[in-house]
């Protein structure tokens, strides 16, 4: 017998009557086929719905709720909703007088949104924001049903790369724990077959299932569909989309390649906020999607997940060896890696890599942290918007930070969030020193710098955000690059290489010691490491693009 699924619940609170009958109706006409539009007259008889919801394990999409309410003011409502569905998109509905509420509400209460009454034309001042909203929660929700499934243990390796694959790439699944789902071992049958196991819709089941083998599977675009382009580009981060846009969109054939997953290390961002047009901001995962729609929508090729091994350069023609052994020549090559999180450099840290140790904000991880005690390593943007979105989730997140104060290198905004957050605790002077456990991570030793006093913590989490590094070792000998690895363009080329350059003209800012051979984004040596500026540097890079085909 098929399981009918619910549709996902958009619940609208208002205690005025003639307002709640009013938006209740513009909601069903435009979403009453997908989703189930739901009403309540006071916060508290919300809050007892939502509790229901959660009871049988319906899904949330949005709430959207009056901010002047007696007893539960809009605001309030939204910051306890949050609790029960923290995946839900929230937003208020407010007067224009109550709009410095509303604001306040988005930097301190975790609101996505506002919108100001009256709302006609709906077609105009309501549907556009709820549809953002909903194509923002659809990207990230995961149903419980349907999609793949995986069958493994939470603390494998494996288990966990498979899954932050998915996640990250968009790709809806289920996670049987082998260790507490009673269907994870009706899953596995007689059959011993090799872990994990991934059963895919039609029933094909992949034992000892890798990433490459899973997106051969899914179908992802692993080869390209030419021999030959006027663009290629390596990195889908933000610089590397923004370029894919750019480039596509002004009729150059536009090939971009990636070797994990579209949104590079801004992808898992839980929430960049300081992104201009984005008040409530926008994770790194809802980025990611809106630009690869936006680079499909122009037909540029996207290739992932696809290693680039090398690169060489035959006169005006550069040639990029994929993994795998195919070839792909372009006229024109943007490089946009962008960097990776070094290893903790702690005794056992590399041994728990997977198995309770993170590198980045592995969202994928996030409901197995309930009620746990999370411990974060870093004092960037990362690691306080990771700081926050585990809060969410956890009983409690410490960050480690090894200076005497967050304000060194993160955004101010950020710092004021972590303090206003009782269950964030950041401890100054604090450097992991080893980590413990059997088949994985049970505790770590923390090391006060200021006073030399260690100290054991237990936890089962541990994220790490410390030492970004370039992963340019595939270009040695063909660019410059400075000491760090990081990639020498423009301005910042030496001597060497500008009595070595070829041409008449001089490089182009951001153009590399090799001509046609452009870097953008955090890979780029003296780049701004903030996502607008890769967005930026990503789109007028184009326009040298342009001028270097130009002169060809």
């Amino acid at each position: 017998m098929d399981i009918q699924i619910p549709n996902p619940v958009i619940l609208v609170v208002d205690d005025d009557p003639e307002v709640l009958r009013a938006v209740t109706r513009d909601l069903r006409r435009r979403y009453a086929q997908t989703y189930r539009i739901l009403r309540a007259e006071s916060g508290e008889q919300a809050l007892a719905a939502l509790a229901e919801l959660q009871e049988r394990g319906d899904a949330v999409a949005l709430l959207l709720s009056d901010q002047r309410m007696p007893q539960l003011n809009g605001v309030e409502f939204l910051a306890k909703a949050a609790l029960l569905f923290p995946e839900a998109k929230r937003a208020l509905l407010t007067a224009y007088a109550d709009t410095d509420a509303a604001i306040k509400a988005i930097n301190e209460s975790r609101v996505h949104y506002y919108l100001t009454k009256p709302w006609d034309p709906p077609e105009e001042e309501l549907y556009p924001v709820i549809d953002d909203l909903l194509d923002d929660w659809r990207g990230e929700y995961k149903p419980g049903y349907g999609g793949l499934k995986v069958v493994g243990d939470r603390w494998s390796s494996e288990a966990h790369e498979l899954r932050d694959f998915l996640a990250r790439n968009g790709v809806p699944y289920t996670f049987h724990d082998l260790d507490t789902s009673s269907e994870a071992h009706t899953l596995m049958g007689e059959a011993a077959e090799a872990l994990p196991l991934v059963i895919l819709p039609g029933g094909e089941r992949l034992a000892g299932a890798t990433v490459a083998a899973l997106a051969a599977q899914l179908g992802l675009g692993r080869s390209a569909s030419r021999p030959f382009y006027d663009l290629a580009i390596v990195g889908a981060g933000p610089a590397g989309l923004a370029a894919a846009v750019y480039g596509a969109s002004e009729g150059l054939t536009t090939v971009l390649i990636e070797r994990e997953a579209p949104g590079g290390q801004a992808g898992t961002s839980s929430r960049i906020e300081n992104y201009l047009g984005f008040p409530a901001g926008l994770s790194g995962g809802d980025l990611a999607r809106r630009g690869v729609a936006q680079a499909e929508k122009f037909g540029v090729e996207l290739l992932t997940p696809v290693k680039v091994e090398s690169l060489r350069v035959e006169g005006q023609y550069k040639y990029l060896q994929l993994a795998g052994g195919a070839e792909i020549g372009c006229h024109a090559l943007i490089l946009a890696t962008g960097v990776s999180w070094q290893k903790l450099p702690a005794p056992g840290a590399e041994r728990f890599a997977g198995r309770g140790i993170y590198y980045g904000a592995a969202r994928s991880e996030a409901v197995n942290c309930r009620g746990e005690e999370v411990y974060i390593v870093g004092a960037g943007n990362s690691a306080g918007q990771a700081a926050m979105y585990f809060s969410q989730y956890a009983a409690r997140v410490v960050m480690l930070v090894r200076g005497a104060h967050l304000e060194a290198k993160m955004s101010q905004y950020l710092v004021e969030q972590l303090r206003r957050t009782p269950t964030i605790e950041v401890r100054l002077h604090a450097e992991v020193v080893a980590c413990h456990g059997d088949d994985h991570l049970e505790g770590v030793t923390v090391l006060d710098r200021a006073t030399g006093v260690s100290q054991d913590a237990a936890t089962q989490f541990l994220f790490s955000f410390i030492g970004a590094a370039p992963q340019t070792a595939w270009l040695d000998g063909v660019v410059a690059k400075d000491p760090r690895g990081f990639v020498l363009a423009g301005d910042d080329l030496p001597e060497e290489a500008r009595a070595a350059w070829p041409l008449a003209r001089a490089p182009y800012p951001l153009e590399t010691s090799v001509p046609g051979i452009f870097a953008v984004g955090d890979l780029r040596a003296s780049s701004v490491k903030r996502v607008a500026s890769a967005v930026g540097e990503g789109s007028v890079t184009v326009s040298f693009v342009h001028q270097h085909l130009a002169s060809l």
